[in-house]
């Protein structure tokens, strides 16, 4: 009776042994990717960004994965936070040592990222924020950038807005670092396109919070020829539905950021507008091989379309695991070397991640929104090269602090 329990203790303390061996074994066979993000406040975007990024993981493991080890990825929900955000990467690197940092959708909280990444010298490739800052004037060495930001999407409207020859625009967006820097941009590329423009009105409710029936009076009392929205999510619902009903865009041409996204354009149904120019996703009729492969391989693993989000986080993922096999590494230093200049094949083509501002060269569709039997589609669209809106590298390059 008395050597039933010594067995137990003697198994016991074996097993502990074994997963204190195990445990550090495992982790040096994987690659740990830590990801922050705004899951609960953005699940629009962030649910297909989910999949695309453990579509990328699990074709790359598939594969062998990368310098031999496994990817690994961690992720965390920032509830909307900078604060939040900046703990949470505290704590993956800290506590879950992970060897790189992704992810972040709202700009305020990549500002955020972007600045820990420098105090910790740790790598932070930043999937979606749009702000120009985080490779601009907040640029810093550990951080890159993967989507087009706010300067390149409105570039890649500018075309088709300034010949609408539209003197009186509005403008309305929401009230943080994405929003400003859109308006911004907005109001610096058409002025340098159109001297005589006049903003006749903006207006920037708080994200996720917009009185949109006064937002929409205030803008129809201010008789504008033409509006530029950056809104999205429920605050776009919510603007075009309080819109149709006022009749502002009756008789007026709109211009709108991210509104063809599907993520956006889906949810508003029969109340989708027609005609706005607008930058999206128009996954239903891209027919170039890479995107028709991604959309098979998508649907075979979700048994559901892709969304821009999709195309973002498994285009993360795809760049994070080049940098790591051409760096043949997960250093810091190793990783910023490889990135610079790094080519990566996404959905959209083959993009660069830039020397001078490490942005990379991603580009977006520009096009036309139409109300389809009750869907909104985008049509007439076409692609712009990320590179084709970008200033010269040594331009962007002094907008930056020095490293």
């Amino acid at each position: 009776m008395s050597r039933l329990p010594f067995r137990k203790l003697c198994t016991a303390a074996a097993a502990a042994a074994f997963v204190a061996i195990a445990t550090p074994a495992a982790s040096q066979g994987t690659i740990r990717i830590g990801e922050i993000n705004s899951y609960k406040a953005q699940p629009a975007f962030l649910e297909p960004y989910k999949k695309g990024m453990q579509l990328a993981v699990d074709e790359i493991n598939a594969s062998g994965g990368v310098n031999g080890k496994q990817l690994e990825l961690i992720t965390r929900d920032d509830n909307a936070n900078p604060g939040d955000a900046v703990r949470l990467a505290e704590e993956l690197v800290s506590r879950e040592k992970v060897d790189v940092l992704t992810g972040s959708f709202l700009s305020h909280i990549g500002l955020a990222l972007t600045d820990f990444a420098k105090q910790k010298k740790v790598f932070f490739l930043a999937g979606e924020p749009l702000t120009d800052k985080i490779v601009w004037q907040n640029g810093n060495r550990y951080t890159f950038r993967l989507r087009p930001s706010t300067y390149m999407q409105v570039a890649m409207l500018m075309p088709e807005t300034a010949a609408l020859k539209k003197k009186r625009w509005a403008i309305v967006y929401p009230n943080y670092e994405y929003g400003q820097s859109a308006a911004a941009t907005f109001k610096q590329l058409l002025k340098a396109a159109q001297p005589d423009v006049e903003i006749v009105a903006e207006q920037a409710p708080p994200l996720g919070k917009i009185d949109a029936g006064a937002t929409v009076q205030a803008l129809a009392a201010a008789k504008p020829d033409a509006i530029f929205s950056a809104l999205f999510g429920a605050d776009l619902s919510k603007f075009v539905r309080e819109g149709n009903t006022r009749g502002l865009f009756k008789g007026r041409e709109v211009v709108s950021l991210l509104t063809g996204e599907p993520e956006y354009l889906d949810p508003l149904k029969d109340e989708a507008p027609n005609g706005w120019l607008v930058t999206g996703y128009p996954w239903y009729a891209i027919q170039t091989p890479e995107h028709k492969a991604f959309v098979a391989a998508y649907r075979k693993a979700f048994n559901d379309h892709p969304r821009l989000g999709s195309v973002v986080g498994y285009s993360s993922i795809k760049s994070l695991a080049a940098g790591m096999k051409k760096a043949k590494s997960t250093e810091t230093e190793k990783m910023i070397a490889a990135f610079s200049g790094l080519q990566v094949d996404t959905p959209f083509g083959k993009i660069t991640y830039r020397p001078e501002d490490h942005q990379s060269t991603m580009g977006g569709y520009v096009g036309r929104t139409k109300n389809d039997g009750g869907k909104g589609v985008m049509v007439d669209f076409r692609y712009v090269d990320g590179a084709k809106v970008l200033p010269p590298g040594a331009e962007a390059k002094k907008l930056r602090p020095a490293d």
